[in-house]
């Protein structure tokens, strides 16, 4: 049997990829919610926060790109609010701490070739992508997913719909490998008590402003309806001023009947930082789109504007050292988990 050396505190473990620019959904969906999340419970939680950079070649990207794209994610956390001056915070690069991959290897060969083959992401993104250009790295995407919370003996990892499946695959596999080599890893808990654990909804979806029936991706090659963070500000707006929107020429929040308005409506309401139903009461009846579009388009300059001179003023100085501190920290915990993994297999 093999022991588990618990940290002072429960760990709570999330992750954002690096390989694209990230969008305004992102930054609203997931990064502010990371952070708010980060600053209620790091007095009660160890918060491990890392840029999951193996991650993000799964698919095809430009490489040339990634390192430079990985530190200025770690920036982006910054600029949002992020306290990188927080000792329970750590804030960390996935490849820089081995352990993850040697882990997966090791994981790889208790996983049968029909579980990956069930997941619905990889049958997704494989279909989009054609036979020829989908990787092993997707396929088994789910497992380095699981070294990566395994690691560290977290319990809670906020996903949303399209990570539940991975994560209850880490809960199957951390269970294997307890039952037939003793105590090796800490079981994270299920989506269901995840969700209830961060008392929020965390599928919150900003949509494409040229599609509004299609979630607003940081993989769009066109980028049309996408607003990333590192959009000029005008340019910007000026793809809200061409959102698609409908021939009914009133203004009503209706997801189904009315996409395009209605995303418009919940984008302003989150720049603005008010209730949607406040913006729903502004708006609903009123019948110039153009109008309405001007005001969406003028909020998300402004905060554009706003988000890039905070994402200037951030010392990288000052993020590389939390991000090298990180690493130095949480690598002996990954490597006391990889160890306790290589031992029960034999292989020390």
């Amino acid at each position: 049997m093999y022991n588990i050396d618990i940290m002072t505190k429960p760990v709570i473990l999330t992750g954002i990829r690096a390989n694209s620019d990230l969008t305004i959904g992102n930054y609203f969906g997931a990064i502010l919610p990371i952070i708010d999340m980060a600053k209620k419970r790091s007095n009660e939680y160890q918060i491990n926060m890392f840029i999951p950079d193996l991650h993000s070649f799964t698919t095809p990207i430009d490489h040339s790109r990634l390192y430079s794209q990985s530190t200025n994610n770690a920036k982006l956390f910054v600029a949002a609010g992020l306290p990188i001056d927080n000792s329970n915070i750590y804030l960390y690069r996935q490849s820089y701490i081995p352990a993850h991959s040697e882990l997966t290897v090791i994981l790889d060969c208790f996983t049968g070739f029909g579980e990956m083959s069930r997941m619905i992401q990889f049958k997704d993104k494989s279909n989009t992508i054609g036979a020829d250009r989908t990787s092993i790295g997707l396929f088994n995407y789910p497992i380095l997913m699981a070294s990566d919370i395994l690691l560290y003996n977290a319990k809670y990892v906020p996903v949303g719909d399209d990570q539940s499946q991975h994560l209850e695959f880490t809960r199957d596999i951390a269970q294997r490998m307890n039952s037939k080599f003793g105590n090796l890893f800490v079981v994270p808990e299920a989506v269901k008590d995840q969700h209830e654990f961060f008392g929020k909804d965390q599928g919150l979806r900003i949509m494409d402003l040229v599609d509004p029936t299609s979630k607003m991706s940081k993989s769009d090659d066109s980028g049309r309806g996408v607003i990333f963070l590192n959009d000029d500000p005008a340019v910007a707006a000026k793809k809200v001023m061409g959102a698609t929107t409908d021939d009914l020429a009133k203004i009503n929040f209706d997801r189904d009947n009315q996409p395009g308005v209605s995303n418009l409506l919940e984008i302003l309401s989150l720049l603005q930082g008010v209730t949607l139903q406040s913006v729903v009461d502004q708006y609903t009846g009123q019948t110039s789109y153009g109008d309405f579009k001007s005001v969406v388009a003028g909020e998300v300059e402004k905060f554009l504007t706003d988000f890039h001179k905070k994402l200037a003023e951030v010392d990288a100085k000052a993020v590389m050292v939390k991000l090298e501190q990180s690493e130095h920290d949480l690598k002996p915990i990954a490597n006391a988990t990889l160890l306790r993994a290589q031992q029960a297999i034999g292989l020390r």
